[in-house]
């Protein structure tokens, strides 16, 4: 372990890949000045691969590389895990701790699935373990949220935290492009892997949104509490309804601190954690986040409504974030001091979606005749829902009596589960034809 007599920090780099490979050429290039910003050099002991030959995206000290992972980590001050996935990450993770190291981490799907474990580690070993790249790429906002507004209450976080999602919606909202066009342009130029489930059907979201709800309300979220829709069932029509009507379709993560009394009338709190598509007023700070770019927008009840933008993806710009860690963890290794891991104080339930108060666009496909309005109107009011618009859209038939109607409706703001039932009530009137699409609507 580190003592504050020794000049030089070991690292250890777990993984090269895009972002490892430039976390490494900036640890060697910027030695001299990473070493006055932290007061110690900072030195590269090795890097562990899984091939030794395999391509590099930037040329370094081939004597640098070993497949030894285990033996690497054992001596150790700082490391770096840019591996990804479960294992060996979550074994590397847990075999330095052991050994004293600080840890930092990219590994946002590990520390979704399983981070309680890691930071009890860490703590109890009184080591950091530090995630800022975990979420939002360069974006600046685990620090912020566990520090600068510690001494704040956030009761909301809605964050564009997956680059690859953003483009596509972008590109079907600027551009009229059908979904598959626009993941193959977001493929073509590097945005999305040849299998973009992960990202497409909101897992990667989701990852992100348990990190951000942990930290922003003192509790520990796992991967499970999150509830996940992706952008797949998204069309070019729904993105010209949204148009039309002065909205954007975005992929939401939204963490939200909400009351119980609708549950169990405890008068208590709750946190509900969900990503899934969202529609946002065209006005909204968020909307104007265009292309792979990523940004979190939150709202605190003394310091108000705060946005951090920038570049979420990418090797250059993650290895900032990473490095950012790697100098506090240093700095603080000097003074002698490691430093809390997370803020979790106390537990704040997880609430179900159903809980949820939101409004909801709702697309229809029906008969074009008289008094199915008003059937409709009647069948929510029945649910207790209000409608605040209704646009109707006539296709006629070639045949006498066989025209249809397109109808988008927005609702007031209800529950989530008031909301599902209307839905479910719908489709079973004669007169409707389809439900061709349920997207909630957010900032309106």
């Amino acid at each position: 372990m580190f003592s504050p007599a020794l000049s030089t920090l070991k690292i250890a780099l777990l993984g090269c890949g895009n972002v490892g490979s430039q976390v490494a050429r900036i640890l060697l290039e910027d030695a001299d000045a990473l070493a006055a910003r932290t007061g110690a050099r900072l030195e590269l002991t090795g890097i562990a691969v899984r091939n030794l030959d395999a391509p590099r995206d930037v040329d370094l000290p081939r004597e640098l590389f070993t497949t030894d992972a285990e033996s690497l980590v054992e001596g150790a001050d700082i490391v770096i895990e840019l591996m990804g996935g479960i294992e060996p990450a979550r074994s590397l993770i847990l075999r330095s701790i052991d050994h004293g190291a600080t840890v930092v981490s990219g590994n946002k799907a590990l520390l979704a699935l399983d981070g309680p474990t890691l930071y009890e580690k860490a703590d109890a070993a009184r080591v950091q373990l530090s995630y800022e790249a975990a979420v939002a790429g360069a974006i600046p906002i685990l620090r912020p949220i566990r520090d600068s507004l510690s001494g704040d209450r956030i009761t909301r976080v809605l964050g564009i935290v997956n680059g690859t999602t953003n483009f596509i919606l972008d590109q079907m909202d600027t551009t009229g492009a059908q979904f598959d066009d626009a993941l193959a342009e977001a493929q073509r130029l590097g945005y999305a892997e040849a299998d973009p489930t992960a990202d497409v059907e909101g897992h990667d979201a989701a990852a992100k949104g348990a990190i951000l709800a942990s930290l922003s309300f003192h509790t520990r979220f796992a991967l499970e509490d999150v509830y996940c829709e992706g952008i797949t069932k998204v069309t070019a029509d729904d993105i010209a309804a949204a148009k039309d009507a002065g909205f954007v379709i975005k992929l939401l993560a939204i963490a939200e601190l909400l009351p119980r009394d609708d549950v169990d009338g405890a008068g208590s709190q709750g946190v509900s954690v969900r990503v899934h598509p969202t529609l946002l007023p065209r006005d909204h700070p968020l909307a104007a986040v265009h292309g792979a770019f990523n940004a979190v927008f939150i709202e605190a009840e003394n310091a108000g409504e705060l946005m951090f933008y920038g570049q979420g993806a990418g090797g250059t710009p993650t290895a900032s974030a990473v490095l950012g860690d790697v100098v506090s963890a240093a700095r603080r290794m000097v003074l002698g001091g490691p430093g809390r891991t997370e803020t979790t104080t106390g537990h704040v339930p997880s609430m179900s979606i159903d809980s949820v108060k939101t409004s909801y666009s709702i697309g229809l496909e029906v008969a074009d005749q008289p008094g199915v309005l008003a059937r409709i109107a009647q069948l929510f009011a029945e649910q207790g829902v209000s409608i605040e618009t209704m646009r109707q859209n006539i296709h006629p038939a070639g045949t006498p009596g066989d025209a249809t109607a397109e109808l988008r409706i927005v609702t007031h703001r209800a529950t989530e589960a008031a909301l599902a039932t209307t839905v479910q009530h719908i489709q079973d009137l004669a007169v409707i034809n389809s439900v061709t699409s349920v997207l909630r609507v957010e900032g309106a």
